[in-house]
């Protein structure tokens, strides 16, 4: 055994960078120093508080590691909102906007610094981010999902260079994308029910059940779907008009009679025409 074996750790590493820096550094090279600097100073703070460390720092990028994953996303979360806080009033044309992507992965560790496909997958999440935004990992969605009073959209498997595609999901509070307002943890007693944000499987539900509907429908044969859609709407009729009499059974078994027999018609001359051939 050498001492100079690589160390590994599990860790959730999180990415921010400022979006647009170098259009900013041209714009005003002094502003926008002076911006990131306090910035920074912010994010310190903030990843101090949630007991993290910072890794790295290089240009405008902010490298952090968090051996929580909530802690790492209510940092985040908190960041975004701290950045949002500080504009200066009036607003600036282009105000500084930073992207954060966090994963929960496998790094290796060399000193202080961390590397490997952990820290990279952070770094591609990052650039799916909008600004002022927040992307996680599906490693971190699962950890954190029904930990945070927070929705996730699931981006599905996004392209990443030099890294195989991976399953992402964008931190969103009520509609809006992280960052625009305060999210506490759902554990948290300060946190009153009645202001918890809606979850994905909340606030998507209606829309979710349409596409699962519409997607079924679709693969049947037309006259089946058809079918199927008259019938509903009769049974809906029979509920709200009273359920103290019950019509909607022979008029739907009529229709869907209908239906199947007019698809085995329709599918007979296809089959014969095919052994034809």
């Amino acid at each position: 055994m050498t001492d100079d074996k690589v160390k590994r750790r599990l860790t959730t590493v999180l990415c921010a960078d400022v979006y647009g820096y170098s259009r900013l550094m041209e714009a005003d090279e002094t502003g926008t120093l002076e911006t990131l600097r306090r910035y920074r100073t912010a994010i310190a703070r903030l990843v101090e508080r949630h007991d993290g460390r910072i890794v790295n720092t290089w240009g405008d990028a902010v490298i952090a590691e968090f051996a929580s994953v909530v802690e790492a996303v209510q940092c985040a979360v908190e960041i975004q909102q701290e950045i949002s806080s500080q504009d200066s009033d009036p607003p600036q044309a282009s105000p500084m906007r930073f992207r954060i992507g966090i994963n929960l992965g496998d790094v290796m560790v060399d000193g202080s610094d961390i590397y490997g496909d952990g820290v990279n997958i952070a770094s591609r999440l990052q650039e799916l981010a909008e600004p002022g935004g927040v992307v996680i990992s599906s490693s971190v969605y699962d950890q954190v999902h029904n930990k945070l009073s927070v929705g996730f959209d699931c981006l599905g498997q996004q392209p990443m260079k030099n890294i195989a595609p991976q399953t992402s999901y964008r931190v969103t509070l009520g509609g809006r994308t992280a960052g625009r307002g305060s999210v506490p943890s759902a554990e948290s007693p300060t946190f009153p029910e009645k202001r918890r944000a809606p979850r994905i499987s909340d606030r998507h539900a209606p829309s979710s059940w349409t596409h699962v509907v519409s997607d079924s429908l679709a693969k049947l044969p037309r006259p089946i779907a058809a079918a199927l859609t008259v019938s509903a709407f009769l049974i809906l009729i029979n509920v709200f008009s009273g359920m103290h009499r019950i019509w909607f059974h022979w008029p739907v078994a009529a229709i869907l009679f209908g239906a199947l027999l007019r698809t085995a018609l329709r599918q007979r001359p296809e089959s014969n025409s095919k052994g034809e051939r």
